[in-house]
C-alpha cells in the first residue's frame, strides 16, 4: 500500500513597516492590506525612536495602522514595546533583549500574539514555546539590506527550530523568488520588509500577488 504524501501548509505572509516617512508608509500599507494577502503585520519604526517626543510620535503612528488593518483583518504586533502594544490592544513582537515572554502576557490580552526572536539557536525555540509564545522567528535566512550584517543560519538549524511544536516565522533577505528554497518545510509565517515595502506604491499589491503565486506552489519536495 503507497502511503500517501505528506501535505505541508503554505506559509502565511507577514509584513514588517520600514522607515519610510509616514504618510508614503501608509499608502503601501493600504495598498498591500487591501491585497488580503497579508496575514499579520509588525509596526516597527526604528528612525522614530530617535526622534525627542519619540513615545507620542509612536503612538500616533501606530494608533492610525492599527485601526487600517482593523479595517482588513489583520492582526499587528508592536516591535518590542509591550506597553504600547498593550495600551492599543495588540500583540507584540520580543527581542531576545527586548522584554520577557512571560511578562507580555500578564500585560496583554489573552488572545494576543506574541512573537519572540531566536536567530538560529534551537535552544531560544524551545525556551520560546516553553514561555508561551506564539510563533519563533528564526534567521537570517539571507542577507538583507535591513540587517545586512546579521548572521546567516544554516537549513539544519531551520529545520531543527520546525520540530519544536512551535509556529515558525522566517526572516532576513526572503524574496518572493528565493523563498522556493524553504518549500517543504513547516513554516508558519515568512516575514518580510524590503522585498514589498522598498517599492514604489504602484508596485507593492503586484508584489503581493507575487508572493501569494509563490506560495501556492508550496508543496513537499519528491
Amino acid at each position: 500500500m503507497t502511503q500517501a504524501p505528506t501535505v505541508i501548509a503554505a506559509p502565511k505572509l507577514y509584513l514588517l513597516t520600514n522607515d519610510d516617512e509616514f504618510v508614503l508608509l501608509y499608502q503601501k500599507l493600504e495598498a498591500a492590506l487591501a491585497t488580503g494577502f497579508i496575514a499579520l503585520l509588525q509596526i516597527r519604526r526604528k528612525k522614530i525612536l530617535s526622534l525627542p517626543d519619540c513615545e507620542s510620535h509612536l503612538y500616533e503612528e501606530a494608533r492610525q495602522i492599527v485601526e487600517l488593518a482593523k479595517m482588513h483583518n489583520v492582526p499587528v504586533v508592536i516591535n518590542d514595546n509591550i506597553k504600547l502594544a498593550a495600551k492599543l490592544g495588540v500583540g507584540v513582537h520580543l527581542g531576545q533583549q527586548d522584554g520577557d515572554v512571560v511578562d507580555a502576557k500578564h500585560e496583554l490580552q489573552p488572545n494576543q500574539i506574541i512573537g519572540r526572536t531566536c536567530h538560529g539557536k534551537v535552544d531560544l525555540v524551545k525556551e520560546a514555546k516553553k514561555e508561551g509564545a506564539s510563533y519563533a522567528a528564526m534567521g537570517a535566512i539571507f542577507s538583507s539590506n535591513t540587517k545586512p550584517n546579521a548572521n546567516i543560519i544554516s537549513r539544519q538549524q531551520l529545520i531543527d527550530g520546525c520540530q519544536q511544536d512551535i509556529a515558525l516565522c522566517v526572516i532576513g533577505g526572503l524574496t518572493a523568488e528565493n523563498v522556493s528554497e524553504l518549500v517543504g518545510l513547516p513554516i508558519t509565517y515568512v516575514a518580510v520588509v524590503g522585498d514589498i515595502m522598498d517599492l514604489p506604491v504602484h508596485q507593492v499589491a503586484a508584489r503581493c500577488h507575487q508572493w501569494q503565486q509563490a506560495f501556492s506552489k508550496w508543496k513537499t519536495p519528491d
